[in-house]
């Protein structure tokens, strides 16, 4: 009962935040464009079930995905799980944490496969490009880019290192990289790090960046707890121009 009462709450939540929305559209339809909308019962019902989707994936994330990250970081930094890892007693404090890396890179990997808005930028992209770019093969990119820059950004909170040095840093390489890619993946690479972090990364990373913040000792959960998703937003942009750059080379290798 508790749960249907949150979901129904959240449901109106929702509602409200998308009402000013449609009556925005509405009245600047009649006002502006001066005819009525067009569909207006189908837009009607459409804008109804957004809001009851929007309500179900917020009790989703507070039910299931929030929790979930938070318990793998406390289960991964436990000192009784560290102990009994492989190798942990030789190695560094900061490299004792090696399974939180590890489990950074996979839910790095996996969960931008599963985005919508990237399935959507990918396909989008095969298409206007005429199968030049590859489906898979910038969905894999942007996968892997998200990955490192999760797995990076769990070493960051681990070792408390100050989060601008590693986003200036990477946006400096982003810039090189910039001057040599191809032009025509120079768009596709900035987008690709918006869409990425989306519906089912963020959630997801955000609750493993502030469980890992507030497992480890001396580490704040609003100083260090954040900022894992500019991590999962930056490294894409890297690996999609990587992407461009590797495919270029393969192509005049290939070129007769």
């Amino acid at each position: 009962m508790e749960i249907l009462a949150a979901s129904f709450r959240l449901v109106i939540d929702s509602g409200l935040d998308v009402l000013p929305i449609a009556v925005f559209l509405f009245v600047f339809q009649r006002i502006v464009i001066g005819k009525p909308m067009p569909g207006g019962r189908r837009i009607v019902v459409g804008f109804v079930f957004v809001v009851v989707g929007l309500g179900c994936f917020l009790v989703g994330l507070e039910q299931a995905l929030f929790p979930l990250g938070r318990l793998m970081a406390e289960q991964l930094t436990d000192p009784a799980f560290l102990a009994t890892s492989l190798f942990a007693a030789d190695l560094p404090s900061w490299a004792q944490y090696y399974w939180v890396y590890l489990f950074g890179l996979a839910i790095g990997i996996s969960t931008p496969l599963a985005e919508p808005a990237l399935i959507a930028v990918a396909l989008k992209a095969n298409e206007v490009s005429g199968g030049a770019i590859s489906v898979w093969g910038l969905r894999v990119a942007v996968a892997i880019g998200v990955g490192v820059g999760v797995s990076l950004g769990c070493i960051r909170i681990v070792t408390g290192f100050p989060l601008h040095y590693f986003i200036a840093a990477g946006y400096v390489v982003v810039v090189l990289q910039t001057l040599v890619s191809p032009r025509l993946i120079v768009p596709l690479a900035y987008d690709s790090g918006g869409v990425t972090t989306s519906t089912v990364t963020v959630p997801l990373v955000t609750a493993l960046g502030l469980g890992l913040s507030a497992a480890v000792p001396g580490r704040s959960s609003l100083l260090d707890g954040f900022g894992l998703v500019a991590f999962a937003s930056l490294f894409p942009i890297i690996a999609v121009l990587a992407y461009g750059q590797v495919s270029l080379i393969r192509g005049r290798r290939t070129a007769p």
